[in-house]
């Protein structure tokens, strides 16, 4: 039987649609230099409609995505575009039996996660969102103490993202893509949101109520958030988030306090506090950006392992439930920063 290394390995023929800069720095070397992705996956086309989109060297450059038809037999898309695009896209490529790999976030309600959902049963496709912060080796470690108890029960646990402006994407000027209402579709909730909500979905499971705050500090020119506060309800536990765009310097703040011990990861040092011991772990290089690219390898990897897999509906169905339950949680904060009230998140939401 052949194994994933294998040179019998089936290889698997894929498009990036959009050539921004989270394609150009993270998607596309990924796919192309890390061995065991390149080993497996041919991208044959990049489709971007700007007029001044920069080539990449050895792929074809597409102008529009019916095009793809033309360079033939294709079996995903690699969705890197804003994301007002997210859900037409999905949808088309599911239409044209494409499985589908989609930037954060790819569903912002229950009811674009339930459409998703049923296009991809219908087509038996598969959709992977790009939760690659799952594959930082800083947070794999935290969840792995979280896991055997490190700190015994852990009751209160406060993240946070600290930027200066919104990621400009391919512009160098004005205002970036992911501060207007158009194109992102919503602020730092849901640009920095995502990624720490299925992080913490997948250390806590869903909340019982959401209360937040949402508002424009600095970014006067911005038509969405540039700051957010998230305040989480468990049983026993209390889950606090903060983003901005709106900081002095770039930062990243993790801690968990447990009933014997804490774990805390501020800047790159990731520390171990129990019973009056303390562990360090420098991870200070896997927050460059330049690292995030091993991130998406692994989501990449993750990816090959489900086509493999001779039923696509059942490798999509936990793909398909991720994407629902960050969407939930993302849905319900927004109303609760909209009304100003406690929001609950009905179980199975």
């Amino acid at each position: 039987m052949p194994t994933p290394a294998s040179p019998d390995a089936q290889r698997y023929r894929g498009a990036v649609i959009g050539a921004g800069g989270t394609a150009r720095q993270s998607h596309l070397p990924a796919l192309r230099t890390v061995a065991g992705v390149r080993a497996r996956i041919d991208i044959i086309a990049i489709v971007d409609s700007a007029a001044d989109v920069p080539p990449v060297d050895g792929i074809p450059l597409l102008s529009d995505r019916e095009q793809l038809a033309g360079v033939g037999p294709l079996d995903f898309i690699d969705i890197c575009t804003p994301t007002d695009s997210h859900l037409d896209l999905t949808l088309w490529g599911l239409e044209r039996g494409y499985h589908v790999v989609c930037e954060k976030p790819v569903a912002l309600t229950r009811a674009e996660a339930d459409r998703i959902a049923a296009a991809a049963r219908a087509h038996g496709r598969i959709v992977m969102p790009c939760h690659q912060y799952r594959f930082n080796p800083g947070w794999v470690k935290v969840k792995e103490w979280l896991r055997e108890g490190a700190i015994g029960r852990w009751h209160l646990a406060e993240l946070a993202v600290h930027r200066q402006a919104a990621d400009p994407g391919r512009a160098a000027a004005g205002t970036p893509w992911r501060g207007t209402s158009a194109a992102g579709r919503g602020g730092v909730l849901l640009d920095h949101g995502t990624h720490l909500i299925y992080q913490l979905l997948d250390v806590a499971g869903p909340p019982a109520a959401v209360s937040a705050w949402t508002g424009r500090l600095r970014h006067r020119a911005y038509e969405v958030e540039d700051t957010a506060w998230l305040h989480f309800e468990y049983p026993e536990r209390l889950v606090t988030m903060f983003f901005t765009w709106a900081a002095r310097q770039r930062e990243n703040r993790i801690r968990f306090v447990g009933e014997h011990g804490a774990i805390e990861w501020v800047g790159g040092e990731l520390r171990l506090e129990r019973e009056g011991t303390l562990e360090r772990h420098d991870f200070s290089a896997e927050l460059d950006k330049a690292a995030y690219h091993r991130w998406f390898a692994c989501l990449f990897e993750s990816f090959i392992a489900a086509l493999d897999r001779a039923d696509p509906v059942r490798a999509a169905a936990p793909y398909l439930d991720d994407i629902r339950r960050v969407a939930a949680v993302v849905e319900h904060a927004y109303q609760a920063a909209n009304t100003g009230c406690r929001v609950a998140i009905p179980d199975h939401a």
